[in-house]
């Protein structure tokens, strides 16, 4: 199998894995449990992975809350900001570009009498900062934009919208799922108030995530989703999930260690498109002219369903989308947000790279997609029509 949807998960690194065994063989204790020497093992490990993602993110240990993952995190945030701020107002900003679980979560409150405003985007899927300045109002609580698309790798500028929203005295929520990892932060010198991320997407376990709130003289207020014990100071009850915290620490402590295997990935995703474009007729890659992170390229095949191309790149692990919609049968809802019409939306494809992608498993793919399309082209009455100028 050649994987390439690392926007739906990534492989775990043998050295996590390394990691994260004692706590599922003999440190096993409960990380609450500080009574006995098991549970003080397994309480350390905690605090340990919390250093080591703070220290990674530049921000202080105390504003990390271990939870699991970034959905959980989403509606944490959405719904308890919502609660606790409708004194203020009711508004809160978003892009329809986002992730369903903010999208969802949105559709939700709107129930509950939350207004909802979509910043929008242009074609290449970015917003106008101008435009989200002029949307914000004295009612606005927040605003939920994410740091790099699942789609299509398109990056915001999340430095300058945190500015905007400090100026204008309102909460503004990162989703930075799959920018974690891949491109350096800093949140001591980024405004940002809150972000969410989750470890499966960085070589680390699956099931485990952290929030990141800024410690401010005035605390940001967050109404808990998941009662229970007194785990996070209250904030997320529930047991640790010991070997996943432990794995998601030095999962993050080594993406962040070194950046330049992101720029061996950026090549080998300019040889996929470079190499696609020169060898598959009438393809294009999408959001090309703009900033993406290295690993994401999204290529409609002109006339030729994504769907009907991965049937037969069965050894080839590819995406239609977001893994949360893959059975939808809607169009992407980020490709028509960026003015793509239906029938593009389900002639794209969705390539991911990682750190383990190699440059023979890139030609391979290549060579077979070449293929697989030509099959399929050839036997389309559509793609004949096409060709006859008879279709746009």
């Amino acid at each position: 199998m050649i994987y390439l949807d690392n926007n739906a998960t990534t492989a775990l690194h043998p050295d996590v894995l390394d990691e994260m065994m004692p706590y599922l063989t003999e440190s096993y204790g409960n990380a609450s449990s500080i009574q006995h020497k098991s549970g003080r093992i397994a309480s350390t490990a905690v605090v340990k992975a919390r250093q080591q993602i703070a220290n990674s993110l530049h921000a202080n240990e105390k504003e990390i809350f271990f939870n699991s993952g970034a959905t959980e995190a989403i509606n944490t945030v959405i719904k308890g900001v919502f609660s606790l701020y409708s004194g203020k107002g009711k508004h809160i900003i978003t892009s329809a570009t986002e992730h369903k679980a903010v999208l969802t979560c949105c559709e939700y409150l709107q129930k509950k009498g939350a207004e909802i405003t979509f910043v929008p985007t242009d074609s290449n899927g970015m917003i106008d900062i101008t435009v989200l300045k002029d949307l914000i109002r004295p009612d606005t609580i927040l605003v939920a934009l994410m740091a790099a698309n699942n789609e299509s790798g398109v990056i915001h500028p999340i430095d300058e919208i945190a500015s905007i929203t400090k100026e204008k005295n309102t909460l503004f929520f990162c989703d930075a799922t799959q920018y974690v990892g891949k491109v350096p932060l800093n949140l001591e010198k980024s405004m940002i108030d809150i972000l969410c991320f989750s470890a499966h997407k960085f070589h680390g376990p699956k099931g485990v995530g952290a929030l990141y709130i800024r410690r401010k003289s005035k605390p940001t207020q967050i109404e808990t989703l998941i009662h229970g014990g007194k785990q996070e100071h209250g904030f997320r009850g529930g047991t640790y999930n010991v070997p996943a915290i432990v794995g998601m620490g030095k999962a993050l402590e080594l993406a962040v260690s070194d950046f330049t295997h992101q720029q061996k990935i950026s090549g080998l995703r300019n040889l996929l498109e470079s190499t696609i474009l020169k060898e598959v007729p009438d393809t294009e890659v999408i959001a090309s002219a703009v900033s993406r992170i290295a690993n994401t390229s999204n290529i409609t095949f002109k006339h030729t369903k994504a769907t009907e191309i991965m049937s037969r790149l069965n050894d080839i692990a590819l995406s239609a989308g977001s893994a949360c919609v893959s059975g939808d049968r809607d169009p992407s809802h980020v490709l028509k947000a960026m003015h793509r019409s239906d029938e593009e939306a389900f002639c794209s494809l969705r390539f991911s790279l990682s750190r383990f992608t190699t440059e023979e498993e890139i030609k391979e793919t290549v060579t077979k997609l070449r293929t697989v399309v030509g099959q399929i082209r050839e036997q389309s009455p559509v793609w004949q029509l096409y060709k006859d100028g008879l279709l746009d």
